[in-house]
């Protein structure tokens, strides 16, 4: 493909423009979730849960993988991939429950994120993007899973007043491992 060079037309085949815009504030919003995971991992590591804080250090770095699966396939579709400031994070939270709050209802809104960018490569007929947010559209239904699972046990252990409870979750959180996303053949 010929380089673009400013101020031609783009070349054939290139990205849709609302499409390319739309995916790079995507990547904006991925990079943000790991901003914020990683504030809360810094949080949690300050309080003394370092189970907790290790959950959401991995968490940071799957929404920094997110983040680059998009730029990648921005750059394959002829598109540019522009970063924009990242907006600084939630520092503070009363405890591991209101940040789990705060992770649920972030999840919920990057699902609706998702959702809308389908419907945009839906209606601009940009069908190998549609394709490509299926992928994204999986991811939601498990991260909004863990965080509800979460977010239920600290629900149990608040109810029984569990500091033994909060203990055990602590340190199983703390078994969590960083895979990196499986990409497919091409």
């Amino acid at each position: 493909m010929p380089p673009k060079v400013k101020g031609t037309a783009a070349p054939m085949g290139s990205m849709n423009p609302k499409v390319e815009k739309a995916l790079n504030e995507q990547i904006n919003a991925e990079l943000y979730s790991a901003y914020l995971y990683l504030s809360m991992s810094s949080w949690f590591d300050s309080v003394g849960l370092r189970g907790f804080a290790n959950w959401e250090r991995v968490q940071a770095m799957e929404e920094r993988d997110h983040a680059l699966k998009i730029f990648d396939y921005v750059l394959a579709r002829g598109g540019r991939a522009v970063m924009q400031q990242i907006e600084a994070p939630q520092t503070e939270w009363r405890d591991a429950k209101d940040a789990f709050e705060t992770q649920m209802a972030h999840e919920l809104k990057v699902t609706s994120l998702i959702n809308n960018l389908v419907n945009l490569s839906i209606t601009e007929k940009d069908h190998a993007t549609v394709n490509f947010l299926q992928w994204f559209v999986n991811e939601q239904v498990e991260e909004e899973e863990n965080a509800r699972t979460i977010l239920d046990q600290l629900q149990m252990i608040s109810q029984e007043k569990g500091v033994g409870l909060l203990y055990m979750l602590d340190k199983e959180l703390g078994t969590r491992v960083y895979t990196p996303p499986v990409t497919s053949p091409s």
